[in-house]
């Protein structure tokens, strides 16, 4: 079993740009999934928009990012940042989102998602929100 934590930059409209220009510094490869991808059609501004992405080098460079949906609050610099934690097994994951969750605000329930058997999001006690999912091959 593992763990780790990556920082998860969110951004409006610019995700796709941001995670090409990290991956053109850092190289590595570079995964997208869009609104659409994930079936997230409610808003079509939003389709073609990045849900989840991530770059991840050999050196151990690893950055995630995506785009905040339309009509979601975001400001530059005050909600610019999660901390994503993922993990090998579910198991492992969902004991550690119990742990996490106490006296936390859930966001998202930990469930499937379409790039992870379990993923969810929470506002812990501290004001920190973490992104929690368990990692795919």
């Amino acid at each position: 079993m593992s763990v780790q934590t990556t920082t998860h930059l969110n951004f409006q409209g610019q995700a796709r740009a941001a995670l090409a220009f990290y991956q053109s510094v850092f190289g590595g490869q570079l995964l997208q999934f869009t609104y659409q991808d994930a079936g997230r059609t409610a808003n079509p501004l939003d389709l073609d928009l990045i849900v989840w992405g991530q770059v991840e080098a050999p050196n151990g460079f690893r950055i995630m990012a995506f785009d905040v949906a339309s009509g979601a609050p975001w400001q530059q610099g005050e909600n610019a940042f999660y901390v994503s934690l993922r993990g090998d097994t579910q198991e492992e994951i969902t004991d550690l989102w119990g742990k996490l969750a106490d006296g936390a605000a859930v966001v998202h329930d930990l469930a499937p998602s379409g790039w992870s058997p379990l993923y969810g999001m929470l506002k812990d006690r501290f004001g920190v929100v973490w992104v929690v999912d368990v990692m795919t091959a």
